[in-house]
């Protein structure tokens, strides 16, 4: 038997490429000799450098960089020289988890480290494209800091230079575009897993300004600012963000660079999904195992867990879900291709329990799975060689 895995992260608890290690940990307690194929995957945020350079086999590179504070920092990124196709995760550098929850200053948050990191990866090796996962970043600047980090100058009314990050976006009188350059013969994807728009009720702002620790007059202003920003913007490069899906992603990052640079905004799953390695061990696989921390409605509406059934069903592989819980509306996914979905919640426990011993479920959950799967299998072949047997219309 040959097993594919590819798991996505249990937020809080497990890593992908750690819930894929447990998953395998099941299975070979059962039977060490069913081989597994397992693939890291993300949806653009952190760790979609690691999962691309897996699925591409494509190399780890390390530059220094400054974080979304103006801080020194060491990031990581992936480089497939047959292709000449560079990967950078935002996260790395404008990662939202790289400051404390108490330490952190939204307000003052930038993209810029993110937009240096690119040239600086642009200036190192030949690139035809450029690729950059937009999760998980800490920052609300509409790509403010990243377009000044390729040339644009930004000015207040007094025609005093202002700094790129969130609580100046109101102040833009005019935006310097004489400097601005980007090279026009590298392909530009931004990869990002949310449809919100750039503004609005569900925009980037008011959607994910909290979790950035937004406050409520904090989340207002920036609103403001971000509208402020797409009309300037606007003026001074002709483009239109407002109404545009997926604009918001990344605090508005995606947006400037699907209109001002052109970028594609696409799913990362759907990237690392299309690779011609990964292809080939799902085509070759038995069984297809995958999950995530709670499976519910918003699975079915292109999550990983939906990406990876749908590609198995494309090549009639059965598909298990083993996720941390099962919430309302789960059963969408049926309609994707999963076969059948297991909870690793055992028993009543606190989320902070759950997390603790999550990594011994999901190991404890897939071993019962395998079992049974055997089980059965065994008891196929048994029925099949009692019936030519016994059934005289079968011989």
């Amino acid at each position: 038997m040959r097993i594919f895995i590819a798991s996505d992260s249990y937020k809080g608890c497990m890593s992908s490429s750690e819930a894929n290690r447990q998953i395998e940990k099941g299975i070979r307690k059962v039977d060490p000799s069913i081989r597994t194929d397992a693939f890291t995957i993300s949806d653009g945020g952190e760790g979609f450098v690691d999962a691309w350079a897996q699925a591409c086999k494509a190399q780890i590179r390390r530059s220094q960089a400054k974080d979304l504070y103006g801080r020194d920092i060491t990031a990581c990124w992936a480089y497939d020289e047959k292709t000449q196709s560079a990967v950078i995760e935002a996260a790395c550098v404008l990662g939202l988890t790289l400051c404390p929850r108490a330490d952190r200053r939204p307000m003052e948050a930038s993209s810029y480290g993110l937009g240096l990191l690119c040239k600086t990866v642009l200036s190192s090796v030949p690139v035809k494209k450029l690729i950059i996962g937009l999760g998980g970043t800490g920052t609300n600047d509409g790509g403010m800091g990243f377009l000044e980090a390729f040339g644009a100058r930004y000015f207040d009314r007094s025609r005093r230079p202002i700094r790129s990050n969130a609580g100046n976006l109101s102040r833009i009188a005019f935006i310097d575009k004489r400097e601005f350059r980007f090279p026009g013969q590298v392909e530009l994807i931004a990869a990002c897993d949310v449809l919100n728009p750039f503004t609005g009720p569900d925009g980037a702002t008011c959607i994910f300004g909290k979790q950035k620790g937004l406050r409520p007059a904090q989340i207002a202003l920036v609103e403001k600012g971000m509208r402020y920003f797409a009309a300037k913007l606007e003026q001074t490069f002709h483009v239109q963000l407002e109404g545009k899906p997926s604009a918001g992603a990344a605090g508005g990052l995606g947006g400037m660079l699907g209109e001002v640079f052109g970028a594609r905004l696409v799913s990362g799953i759907d990237l690392l999904a299309s690779q011609p390695h990964m292809l080939e061990k799902l085509s070759a696989a038995d069984l297809v195992i995958t999950g995530e921390g709670q499976s519910d409605a918003q699975s079915a509406d292109g999550k990983a867990v939906a990406r990876i059934a749908r590609l198995a069903k494309q090549r009639h592989k059965p598909v298990v879900v083993i996720s941390g819980a099962l919430g309302i509306g789960y059963e969408k996914l049926y309609a994707c291709g999963v076969d059948a979905m297991f909870s690793t919640a055992d028993r009543a426990m606190s989320f902070v329990q759950a997390l603790a011993c999550g990594p011994q479920k999901l190991e404890r959950e897939t071993e019962n799975i395998i079992r049974l799967i055997l089980a059965c299998s065994h008891m196929d072949s048994v029925g099949s060689c009692h019936r030519t047997k016994k059934d005289p219309d079968l011989q």
